[in-house]
């Protein structure tokens, strides 16, 4: 009778570690269709002058210099490479943006993978390209492309650009990827839902393969 007992008793207590600590590698289902049903163009079509007039009322003056843009940093929060999106080495511009909209590109980043993880997709970083400029950044920037605004409402710490184009995997070892194409899809879906509750403007911009936007006073 003892040795059931004991028996008996072991069986229960592996029972309640396999309960308490199931398996860490969840099986994924299979990968759903990914499709975005509008237009990049259309939806996305909100131009410079609703982009600089918004970035005015909200945001910092701009700044001159690097050197000028310490003392402005102090009023915007420094964005780093984190566990929803990457920073990209930015070169004509600086990593800070005004709280505002600091949290709406933490949101993009979180709703894109919420996103990915409901359609049974391997999970992606979005790509932060550019970020807040100062005066000679955009000067420098006006050189080379001549097509760049001089009123850029990147001189605001409201705006930031994330690339269609380019997105960093997570984890590399999962063998499934999902296109270029499609992670595009998934990124827009997530941009029009946040477009159509106001929290943004954007512009979908075709030569530099990203999305232009800037952060909105939804009240």
């Amino acid at each position: 009778m003892m040795k059931y007992t004991i028996n008996a008793l072991l069986l229960l207590i592996a029972f309640s570690v396999v309960t308490a600590f199931p398996s860490c590698k969840e099986k994924r289902g299979e990968l759903k269709r990914i499709w975005y049903d509008g237009s990049y163009n259309r939806d996305f079509k909100d131009l410079n002058d609703v982009h600089l007039a918004e970035a005015q009322r909200l945001g910092i003056e701009p700044v001159s210099s690097r050197e000028e843009a310490e003392k402005a940093s102090k009023k915007m929060e420094e964005i780093e490479t984190n566990d929803y999106y990457e920073v990209e080495e930015l070169k004509h511009s600086i990593p800070y943006l005004i709280p505002q909209a600091a949290d709406l590109l933490e949101d993009i980043g979180k709703n894109f993978q919420d996103s990915l993880y409901n359609l049974n997709a391997p999970k992606y970083k979005i790509l932060v390209t550019s970020v807040t400029r100062t005066v000679d950044d955009v000067k420098r920037l006006k050189r080379r492309n001549f097509n760049s605004s001089v009123n850029s409402a990147h001189q605001y710490g409201t705006t930031f650009d994330v690339s269609w184009a380019r997105y960093t995997k997570i984890d590399e070892k999962d063998t499934l990827n999902i296109d270029k194409d499609r992670l595009k899809m998934v990124l827009a879906s997530v941009l029009r839902d946040l477009h159509r509750q106001n929290r943004c403007f954007i512009k979908h911009e075709r030569k530099q393969g990203c999305f232009h936007i800037t952060v909105r006073d939804a009240n």
